[in-house]
């Protein structure tokens, strides 16, 4: 069982444990200026920031291994404009250049034999002293140095009780309770969570799902039917959904909705596809073979025997890292996102979200070994698979798994500001910027449906590319100001779904947090509310500590 899903097993004791022991809070109580709830990347360059500015923080988090993604698989960096990259964000990828440098951070294979592109661009810039390819037990290290060199209290394995331990009076949030009973109070909250569980728990409005394109007046909200930018579709395979290809009375095959995928332009409640970041090699003697899971069901991927009988054979996605690794992700119409299967993932209980992960584990995990073992595939590609594994030096302590699954979207706060598609592609100026975005709108595909031609189709996929960076509003960040007064969110901000596509990539996120941090220095600063702090004076700040607001 992976150590996330062990947290998530400690659930039911602890609402056990406050049936026994009622509402009375026997653990002690924290208090700091400033209370960061999660464990991302945004989490702590947000309290990086807060210390630099001379305020208390506390981060308390579910996690036990902090920096989210960055540090759970995602080391091949969506990246866009490296150039938009200030701060401490740019500290965190010159810290990577530094550790690569060291002749001995290359264990696995020499320095001069890793390639030095990724994204579409240079992974390591020698100008820059960046580098935005890495492994994700070098990104762990430089977060926990992060949280060190600053004396951060980061208080781990603490689980929000989302029905009742978030206390609000007059509008402001007063104290968090986690399940294992421990309070802590603070003048200013951030939601450090992927998932926005703080910011649901304090009341705040939020959107789950796709918006309409008429909501926002957008162009590429909604469902998109026939749009493919990139090879994530079946394309004109002409494929059969349908177990006895072409009978429709037969039953459909597993992985495919029988729902109508509804009309152009419409908003649902899809959430674009989840899925593991891994991290694998083929470095001999660093390799961790794919197992075979328990429970594996060869006919959940005869859809994907279609697909190779077709002529595709795309396996491993996503690219390469230092030491013969690889962060792999989706790639084709059949792959590791497992789509459809993260719609109530959002909202939902803490069990309820332990099954989602083990869906989506199982999943992959039969993923990887049918790649490798079922006679469909060609030969000599079972042959190339059984080469690589999980890497052995990585997760070691969670059966080298990924920690963090991919969110890539999961609420959305409608806050002070909503950015839409129209700020990404320069059609609406921005006037209040705390920092600047620029890859493009990436969203991978919401539903897998069947066609009226009667054949199998994916639905979602887009990648819309901004012409210029943009600038990314200061109220993305605020919950409207008479739902919370005195709450930041700088990773379930407040953007339509198209949006949020560009705005989700971790050197953003980490931009967001400094400047959350920032925010919340100031308001403390002058004893005003987090919305009345004067954006003047914000702006000031941000550019003398190298964020970048303008290109």
């Amino acid at each position: 069982m992976s150590t996330t899903l062990k947290h998530i097993s400690k659930i039911v004791f602890f609402q056990l444990l406050i049936l026994v022991t009622g509402c009375q809070n026997t653990e002690p109580e924290y208090d700091a200026d400033v209370v960061i709830y999660g464990g991302t990347s945004a989490a702590i360059t947000t309290a990086v920031q807060l210390k630099r500015m001379n305020k208390s923080v506390i981060i308390v988090c579910p996690e036990t291994h902090i920096g989210g993604l960055s540090s759970s698989g995602l080391g091949f960096t969506d990246l866009g404009n490296k150039e938009v990259i200030g701060g401490i964000s740019k500290e965190f990828y010159q810290a990577v250049y530094k550790h690569y440098q060291n002749n001995e951070a290359w264990n696995w294979q020499p320095r001069a034999e890793y390639g030095n592109e990724g994204q579409g661009t240079t992974a390591i810039d020698d100008k820059l002293k960046t580098m935005w390819t890495f492994e994700p037990h070098v990104a762990e290290e430089i977060f926990e140095s992060m949280v060190k060199d600053n004396q951060i209290k980061v208080i781990r394995d603490k689980w929000l009780d989302r029905e009742n331990g978030v206390q609000v009076v007059n509008g402001s949030i007063v104290s968090i309770t986690m399940l294992s009973r421990e309070t802590y109070k603070a003048k200013i909250f951030v939601d450090g969570t992927y998932e926005g569980d703080l910011m649901a728990a304090a009341g705040v409005n939020y959107h789950v799902g796709r918006e309409a394109n008429s909501v926002y007046g957008e162009q590429w909200n909604g469902v998109q039917k026939g749009i493919f930018h990139h090879s994530h579709n079946f394309g004109e395979l002409n494929i059969s959904p349908y177990i006895i290809p072409g009978d429709s009375t037969s039953g459909v095959l597993p992985r495919i909705s029988t729902k109508p995928p509804g009309a152009q332009g419409a908003g649902d409640k899809g959430v674009q596809a989840y899925n593991y970041r891994l991290c694998t090699t083929n470095a001999e003697g660093n390799v961790v073979p794919f197992e075979k899971p328990k429970n594996y069901d060869p006919a959940q991927y005869e859809l994907l025997r279609r697909v190779f009988k077709a002529g595709r054979h795309a396996m491993f996605g996503g690219g390469k890292i230092p030491n013969k690794k690889r962060d792999v992700n989706n790639v084709g119409p059949f792959s590791s996102d497992n789509i459809g299967m993260n719609y109530d993932y959002s909202e939902a209980s803490y069990e309820k979200r332990k099954q989602i992960l083990e869906e989506h584990i199982n999943y992959h995990k039969g993923l990887l070994w049918f790649w490798g073992n079922d006679e469909s595939v060609p030969e000599h590609l079972r042959k190339k698979i059984k080469k690589w594994g999980l890497a052995k030096d990585e997760f070691v302590d969670n059966n080298h798994w990924p920690y963090q699954i991919y969110v890539r979207e999961a609420r959305r706060m409608l806050g002070e500001y909503v950015m839409t598609d129209n700020e990404i592609l320069g059609r609406k100026k921005v006037d209040k910027p705390i920092g600047m975005g620029s890859y493009a709108m990436d969203s991978h595909n919401v539903q897998r449906y069947i066609t009226k031609e009667g054949f199998v189709q994916n639905e979602g996929d887009l990648g819309i590319e901004p012409e210029h960076p943009y600038q990314i509003h200061l109220g993305t960040i605020l919950p409207k100001k008479e739902e919370c007064k005195n709450l930041i969110v700088p990773l379930a901000v407040s953007s339509s779904h198209i949006a949020f596509g560009s705005i989700r990539m971790e050197p953003v996120f980490m931009i967001l947090g400094q400047s959350t941090g920032t925010l919340a220095a100031l308001a403390l600063n002058k004893n005003v509310n987090i919305h009345d702090v004067d954006y003047q004076v914000l702006k000031e700040q941000l550019l003398k500590d190298d964020q970048v607001l303008s290109y």
